[in-house]
């Protein structure tokens, strides 16, 4: 029980502070919308995308909303290096509660915020002309937490191994950027040269934007099953590691 209700608290105060800032739910669903309204637009007049009711801006939602799962669980992450400079962290750390709690409560509470803000795109996909049924809808909020606690592990784990936000930041431009680009949120995997399908299928995210593009649009390059089975590894492999080196880095700092 004290481990459930430590993984609760840290939750909680997660959960919390995203909701309290506004201003940051605001622009985290605007840029989103930029994205497809303006690139979805613009690129969607300039090529021919057959095949999907919606054109282009149809076929870039679900990566776009893969890219606010990406942005938002990642960038949480600073979170760890906040706490830990404002000295929360060691309140955390000498709680009776296990180092793997503490990472799994920051990891939901991180995946809480990028599935408030998954929720939002989905209601909106009338926007881009996508029919959005409610076994669709349902689906895709549970691709939506798979996904979000592995880029959450993924974050919390770089945020574990730096010090300060300037290095994190550095290393998040190395990336953040080449997993979205590789994972086909705005172009189809297949036909691509070998040595780019080889770097596309290594992406985790990939695997997480073709399984909403299964379930929203009924087109996929890969079975949803080896999709959903990829997506579910990697969140349980990062929530892992990043419980193993957060557990080995801030006992070695107390």
């Amino acid at each position: 029980m004290p481990e459930l209700e430590g993984i609760y608290t840290i939750w909680l105060r997660e959960t919390k502070r995203y909701v309290r800032y506004r201003s940051r739910i605001l622009t985290s669903v605007v840029t989103p919308l930029l994205w497809l309204l303006i690139f979805g637009t613009g690129l969607g007049a300039a090529i021919q995308f057959g095949g999907i009711s919606g054109g282009y801006k149809a076929f870039i939602y679900p990566g776009i909303i893969g890219q606010t799962i990406l942005f938002t669980t990642i960038f949480s992450g600073l979170s760890v290096i906040m706490d830990r400079q404002y000295g929360f962290l060691k309140e955390i750390m000498v709680a009776p509660i296990s180092r793997p709690s503490i990472v799994l409560g920051k990891s939901l509470g991180i995946g809480t915020a990028a599935l408030i803000q998954g929720v939002i795109l989905l209601l909106l996909s009338f926007v881009v002309g996508v029919q959005m049924t409610v076994a669709a809808f349902l689906v895709s909020m549970v691709l939506i937490i798979i996904i979000s606690l592995g880029f959450a592990g993924l974050g919390l784990l770089i945020a574990s191994l730096t010090d300060s936000m300037e290095g994190f930041n550095l290393i998040m431009s190395f990336i953040v950027l080449p997993i979205f680009l590789l994972s086909g949120a705005l172009f189809p995997v297949t036909g691509l040269p070998t040595w780019l399908q080889f770097a596309v299928y290594l992406d985790p995210l990939t695997y997480g934007v073709d399984a909403m593009r299964s379930v929203i649009l009924h087109q996929s390059a890969l079975p949803l099953e080896i999709s959903i089975l990829v997506i579910s590894a990697f969140a349980l492999l990062m929530i892992f590691v990043s419980a193993y080196m957060f557990t080995k880095r801030e006992q070695g700092l107390m």
